[in-house]
């Protein structure tokens, strides 16, 4: 068996016998709307961020593998535990590896994005830019807009609840708890390109992604945009 083989054979396992049904488990995952998950092709998967694991529960709930944007330091590394590394965040979770050092990153992003789309995947994308410390669900940056009209593919909100509570920010492991994973129907782009223009029209389509997970995950809405934790975030 060559390495590639043997890289999705292990994925395969990891996904669908030995980490994915036990984390399914853990979680006591419930979820909704996923029949606005397309099983094949171009989607964007717009969600609140709460915790480090929602990477890791959006692609269970999906029901596909997704690609999210990702520190290059995750999948670095030599010998085993490189391979290790980058099996188990690019390979199981669908991490898209950039260099967050790199000033042209955030502009790169989009197009890294744009050609997970092109072929074909899913992609998951956190308006908020951030994972939020104080359960706030803060204002929409409006980079799910652009790739959404540079890409064509639909816009799905998600909507998380649960998961600042099995894994908090800046602790480590997952705990037992109740995990609701909501996707909202598409966003109707077509309709706001109709009544919108060029900045008007990102903003609105962010609202809209925006709209939709604060009426599923009940969270209280901030007017103010969350503070990045550091330059350059991808798609912000």
């Amino acid at each position: 068996m060559n390495g590639n083989l043997a890289t999705r054979a292990l994925e395969w396992l990891l996904r669908r016998v030995l980490v994915g049904p036990p984390l399914r488990a853990w979680l006591r995952l419930r979820v909704e709307g996923a029949e606005h998950i397309p099983a094949t092709g171009p989607v964007i998967i717009a969600s609140n961020h709460l915790s480090f694991v929602d990477s890791m529960v959006i692609p269970l709930a999906a029901g596909r593998k997704v690609g999210f944007l990702g520190k290059a330091e995750y999948v670095q590394g030599t010998g085993l535990r490189g391979w290790l590394k980058r099996l188990w965040f690019a390979e199981f979770g669908g991490m898209i590896p950039v260099d967050r050092s790199d000033a042209r990153a955030a502009a790169r992003s989009l197009e890294v994005a744009e050609e997970h789309l092109a072929s074909g995947g899913a992609f998951g994308i956190y308006p908020e830019g951030t994972r939020s410390r104080d359960g706030l669900l803060r204002k929409g940056r409006t980079g799910v807009g652009r790739l959404a009209l540079a890409s064509g593919a639909p816009v799905v909100p998600c909507a998380l609840v649960g998961t600042d509570r099995a894994q908090p920010v800046d602790t480590r492991g997952i705990r037992p708890a109740r995990v609701t994973v909501t996707f909202a129907p598409p966003v109707d782009v077509a309709a706001l390109e109709a009544q919108y223009v060029k900045g008007r029209l990102l903003r609105a389509i962010t609202d809209e992604v925006m709209d939709a997970i604060a009426e599923r995950s009940g969270q209280q809405r901030s007017t103010e945009f969350a503070a990045r934790p550091g330059a350059g975030t991808p798609l912000g």
